[in-house]
Formats: C-alpha cells, sequence, structure tokens
C-alpha cells in the first residue's frame, strides 16, 4: 500500500505543484494520475521515490514513511520507467536492463543471466541483446526499459509517461504488453499520462488531478465515466463519453445468429445476410476474411468472442464489409455473426452514461 497523507510541494516562487493531497494505491493495482500538464501528476509520483521531496505531509509505503528510508535503498527497490526509455547509449541491451542487478551487488554473469529473463518477459527476442539503444526501434527502447525496471523484481513500478514518445500503432502494442504483463505479475504500479483514454485502458483506478496539483476524484474507470465528480473531471472524459463506456460493458446478452456449416474448402455461405458474400476460413480456424462473389478478399477480419467488450463488438461491425461481425467459441472457430441491429438492445442502456 502506498499512502499520500495530506501531501503538498510548494516550489521556490510560490508555484504550487501539489494541495494537499490523500490517495491510497492498494498493493498489486495498476493506477494511473492523470490530468493537464502542471497538474503535479509526475511531482505526486516522484515523491513515491523521494525524486522531489514534500513541503509537508508524508508518503508510506507499507506504513513506513519514505523519508526515513535510505534514498539508495528506497529507490532500488522501485522500478522506474522514463517516457524516452533513459538508456545508456554506451552499453548493450544485456548490460542497460543488468545495471539493477549489478548495483544491488551482483556479479555480471548473474546481472546478465537476470537480465535475459527479463528481456524474455517483455518479448524482446535475444538476438536484440548484444544491440546498443541507437540500433533499436522507439518500441524496443521503451521495451527495454520496462525489461530494466522489471528486472530486479521490485514491489513496485513507476512510470511517467512511458508510451507517450512512440507512434499510435506501438503505442497500442505496448499498453497491451503492459495489461498482459500486470495480470502475470500483480506489481503496484502508478503510472502518470496526460491521455485520458490510455487511464481508462490501463487503471484499475485513476486519480483526476486539476492544476495545482488538486486531486478531484479517484475511483475506478467505470465511475470516472459514468459518475464524474466535479465539472472539471466530466470535461476531461466528455468527449465519447458513451461511447468509451462500452468498453465496459460485455457481449454477453448478444442474441447472435449461427453460422452455416463450411464447404470442402472451407468456404461459408453468408448470401442470407449478405447476396453474394462468404466468409473464409483458413486452415487453422484463428482468421476469417470475407469474400464477394467476384471473389475479391477483404480480411482477415477481427473475431470477437460472447465475453468481448460492447466497443470490440461495435468496432467490429463497423470495420466489417458486410456490417456484420464473427463470434467465435472458446476454441477461436466462427460459430456465429451479429449486426449493428442485434447490439442494439445491448447499446440502449450505455445512454444512461450520457446524462
Amino acid at each position: 500500500m502506498i499512502t499520500f497523507e495530506s501531501v503538498s510541494k510548494l516550489y521556490p516562487g510560490g508555484t504550487q505543484a501539489v494541495s494537499d493531497l490523500d490517495l491510497a494505491i492498494p498493493t498489486g493495482s495498476f493506477t494511473v494520475l492523470v490530468g493537464p500538464s502542471g497538474c503535479g501528476k509526475t511531482t505526486s509520483m516522484r515523491m513515491i521515490n523521494r525524486m522531489v521531496a514534500p513541503s509537508s505531509g508524508r508518503i508510506l509505503i507499507d506504513d513506513q514513511d519514505v523519508a526515513g528510508i535510505r534514498a539508495v535503498t528506497l529507490r532500488l527497490g522501485i522500478g522506474y520507467v522514463l517516457q524516452n526509455a533513459g538508456l545508456f547509449p554506451h552499453r548493450t541491451v544485456l548490460d542497460n536492463v543488468a545495471t539493477v542487478q549489478r548495483l544491488l551487488g551482483l556479479n555480471k554473469v548473474q546481472a546478465r543471466a537476470k537480465a535475459h529473463e527479463a528481456l524474455e518477459r517483455v518479448g524482446l527476442d535475444a538476438s536484440l541483446a548484444k544491440r546498443f539503444p541507437a540500433q533499436l526501434s522507439g518500441g524496443q527502447q521503451q521495451r527495454v526499459g520496462v525489461a530494466r525496471a522489471l528486472a530486479a523484481d521490485p514491489p513496485i513500478l513507476l512510470m511517467d509517461e512511458p508510451f507517450s514518445a512512440v507512434d499510435p500503432i506501438v503505442r497500442l502494442e505496448l499498453q497491451q504488453e503492459v495489461q498482459h504483463l500486470q495480470a502475470e505479475i500483480k506489481k503496484t504500479i502508478v503510472m502518470v499520462t496526460h491521455d485520458i483514454d490510455e487511464a481508462l485502458t490501463l487503471g484499475d483506478k485513476i486519480a483526476v488531478l486539476a492544476p495545482g496539483g488538486v486531486l478531484h476524484q479517484y475511483a475506478t474507470p467505470l465511475e470516472i465515466l459514468t459518475r464524474p465528480a466535479t465539472d472539471f473531471v466530466a470535461s476531461l472524459v466528455a468527449k465519447d463519453r458513451g461511447f468509451r463506456t462500452l468498453s465496459f460493458e460485455t457481449l454477453s446478452g448478444l442474441d447472435a445468429s449461427g453460422l452455416p456449416s463450411p464447404d470442402a474448402a472451407g468456404l461459408i455461405d453468408m448470401s442470407s445476410l449478405a447476396p453474394g458474400w462468404g466468409v473464409q476460413v483458413n486452415g487453422q480456424a484463428n482468421s476469417v476474411s470475407w469474400v464477394n462473389s467476384e471473389g475479391q478478399v477483404f480480411g482477415p477480419h477481427p473475431l470477437v468472442r460472447f465475453d468481448a467488450s460492447l466497443r470490440t463488438g461495435l468496432d467490429a461491425v463497423l470495420a466489417s464489409p458486410t456490417s456484420a461481425a464473427l463470434l467465435v467459441n472458446g476454441s477461436g472457430y466462427p460459430t456465429g455473426y451479429f449486426t449493428l441491429s442485434d447490439l442494439g438492445p445491448l447499446l440502449r442502456p450505455s445512454e444512461r452514461a450520457r446524462t
């Protein structure tokens, strides 16, 4: 548990970065600090590992005041991921990741063995270990930064806008990797972002900060969307608020239509849905393509499970050339389809989020 007790930060010159912040971050949770530039979110996060000292109040980790912990000892027990990875340019990827283990006293062989494990954990190929940061893409560098932060297996991980310097496609991939990683390792993660969609996607809870470091709401993503505590929070999530809410409702009540059986070539006749159209199932049955009467292939088309979100289902319908999305069973095989009209009864309750 990380606890902020009436924490404030006033810089020389009178700039109020954080104002009387009270916050309790549960162990094993993913908490996102979000807000506009200058709202004190990075300052708040950096006070956890004493990179910034509070002007008043205190911060505790498992009931121990961080001010009473030797700074080096504290920081070696907390992983830190920087915005631009912050890698040492003169060291290889492997030695960058091994840095913290070496500081903890492991010899070079032991540290590099731990580093290899960390690289594998974040999905980096072992062939990259001997390269230097300049030889990597931006996304690969950021993965190395995450691997370095995780290599010593710290209980707490701080992330300072870790994906803001990469392109949108890589950013989405990194977000998904961090989600999968957190499901596996259950660290206490505190992340800073100015992107409300990123906060809603990743956070178990979100702390919304306004300029001056004033906490306006600390709640789950669904609560932030459906019950914003102040006008400031409402303005932050106002755009596409109802559409965002669909990410937290599932397709479990969907009344879908069944698919006909495929022919010997794996083609499913979908002419009852759209004249002249069919669905081609590949040999592994983990992806499909739409095929029209002229033999044109559209795909691969996204497949949707019943436990997927309404937003995922709606995206799949809109991406389909026939305005129909395909459902798959537990084995990943397509068994049914649905259209926008099928989603209607499920979409209407979400209108409550707009009121």
